[in-house]
């Protein structure tokens, strides 16, 4: 009964630490998800583009850019 209520326990515990999903980066002034790529062409995950997206609104070198010139200055490129 001890060993059910340890594996009861350990099962619950796992469920809890699932992780939740990111919500996506907000869209403002054509920082949209999908419209940019790296510069090897692949399109950026989706946490890489938010923490580039965070690094331009945080400030920095780049914080007086628009969003868009400020992604352009940190190495992304507009898809085609």
């Amino acid at each position: 009964m001890r060993q059910m209520l340890v594996l009861f326990l350990l099962l619950l515990a796992a469920c809890a630490q699932k992780p939740q999903p990111q919500p996506a980066p907000a869209a403002e002034s054509g920082a949209e998800f999908g419209s940019w790529r790296l510069h090897s062409g692949k399109a950026p995950t989706r946490l890489e583009f938010a923490a580039l997206l965070a690094a331009c609104k945080e400030g920095g070198k780049t914080a007086a850019l628009p969003i868009d010139r400020c992604l352009l200055a940190l190495g992304l490129r507009r898809a085609p």
